[in-house]
Parts: structure tokens; C-alpha cells; sequence
């Protein structure tokens, strides 16, 4: 049975973060996540979904100038106080993963920057029962962002080889930059930590576009995937008006 999450990113960006993890609650969404979190008190957070008893299963490290810094050299200082920042907010909110953000870079020196800002946080988040994530990012919305295919994101899980680092699979990125997802799911399963779901190539409401997610959901219960779903697409209007998609996937 596929469970899917809200990504309070993008639903119900006009409530505040406690009152849009109720109205997921309230929609019928068995979990949330989200991306910024920080100008929120993690207490109100926390509480909130106490309240409703929807695990956060995930926040991302702060964007600096762009989107992301832990692939950036000569910005290790600060993209280690982000790992910081993240870290003690989603122990204060009990979410259970970590999204560290790369960043614009490219080349072996970014390569060698990003290892090492990961293993400064898989050295982090040891103890707490939150695993880190890596996203690939497609080059229309993120030109020059460090991770653009889910082969370079393996191969550095497999590099670093810390059963805490996990791939973020989104399949709007991964359409766009490499397509065939059924078998890219398979062939990244064991790597996998958390997949997201939104309409290619407009990223909406997932019943629309080049992808048919009745499909897609289907393939992914049938390889064994145990995960939550994040809908993490803009809504075509308000997020209520476009929660139909629920009913059709």
C-alpha cells in the first residue's frame, strides 16, 4: 500500500509550517517533510506533530548563495555549520532524515569537498537514528548543480560506504536528466533512502505529463521499496483544489 507524504516545501506554503503539517493531517497524508524549517520554533513544530502523529521524515541544509554548500571549496566552515544547523533542528523535531545540499561546483576538488563535508556529517548524525540524503538535480531548474544523475550519486554512496548516506529519488529530476525510471529504480534500490513524486515536465500534481504514475507507484511496491512517497510538486492552484491526484494514481 503506498503511503505518501506531504512536502510542506511546496503544499500549503500560505499556512505556517505547525498549522500546514495539520492540514496534511487533516488531507489524509501519512506523513510530512519539508525544507527550510528554520525561521519556525522547533518546539511549535514538534508539537504540531505530536499533535497529529505524522513523523517529519525530512529538512534540507540551508541553500547559502545558492543551493547547497557542502560541494563548495573553500566554504567547509560554513557548510559544516549548516550540517550543524540541521542536525540539532531535526533531533529537536524527531525528523529522520537529512538533506545535505551540494551546490553549485563541479570538477575533482568539489568532489573531494563534498566526501569530506558527508563523512563530517555521517560522524554527526552517528547516535541519532537520522540518516542523510543526497539528491540529484536536474540542469533546467539547477543548471550547475554538483549531483545531476542518480549514477554519480551511487557511485559516491558506494565510495563513501556509510549505511546512512541514502539516495533522494526524485523522479521529476531523474525524467528529465536520465529517463527508463523503472529500471533506474531497480538498479538504485539499495541505495535509495527516500522517493519523491511530481507531473513531468511542469511539476505539478502527479496526473499529468510524460509520466504515468499509476505505473510508476506500482513498480515501485512491486521491487520493494517500504518507503513513504513525498508529493513534492507545485500545485496547479491551491493545494486542496488539486488533491484529487490521490484518487487516480
Amino acid at each position: 500500500m503506498t503511503r505518501f507524504s506531504a512536502n510542506l516545501g511546496f503544499l500549503w506554503t500560505e499556512l505556517s509550517l505547525p498549522d500546514a503539517i495539520r492540514a496534511a493531517a487533516a488531507a489524509g497524508f501519512e506523513a510530512v517533510e519539508c525544507h527550510w524549517p528554520y525561521d519556525t520554533d522547533p518546539a511549535l513544530v514538534k508539537a504540531a506533530l505530536d499533535e497529529t502523529g505524522l513523523p517529519m521524515l525530512g529538512l534540507n541544509t540551508v541553500r547559502g548563495a545558492g543551493n547547497g554548500l557542502s560541494a563548495l571549496v573553500g566554504c567547509e566552515t560554513q557548510a559544516r555549520a549548516a550540517i550543524d544547523q540541521a542536525l540539532d533542528y531535526a533531533v529537536a523535531i524527531g525528523a529522520r532524515n537529512i538533506h545535505v545540499m551540494a551546490g553549485f561546483a563541479s570538477g575533482e576538488a568539489a568532489h573531494r569537498t563534498f566526501v569530506a563535508n558527508l563523512r563530517y556529517a555521517l560522524a554527526r548524525v552517528a547516535g541519532h537514528s537520522i540518516t542523510l540524503l543526497i539528491e540529484p538535480l536536474n540542469h533546467f531548474d539547477a543548471p550547475g548543480y554538483y549531483l545531476q544523475t542518480a549514477d554519480q550519486a551511487a557511485k559516491l554512496i558506494v565510495e563513501i560506504n556509510d549505511p546512512n548516506l541514502k539516495l533522494m529519488f526524485d523522479c521529476y529530476h531523474l525524467q528529465i536528466m536520465q529517463g527508463d525510471l523503472s529500471r533506474l529504480l531497480e538498479s538504485t534500490l539499495p541505495v535509495i533512502g527516500h522517493i519523491q513524486i511530481a507531473a513531468v515536465p511542469s511539476r505539478a500534481e502527479p496526473d499529468e505529463g510524460e509520466l504515468d504514475y499509476r505505473h510508476i507507484l506500482k513498480h515501485i511496491e512491486s521491487i520493494g521499496y517500504k518507503g513513504f512517497i513525498g508529493a513534492e510538486y507545485h500545485p496547479r492552484s491551491s493545494t486542496e483544489a488539486g488533491l484529487g491526484w490521490q484518487k487516480l494514481v
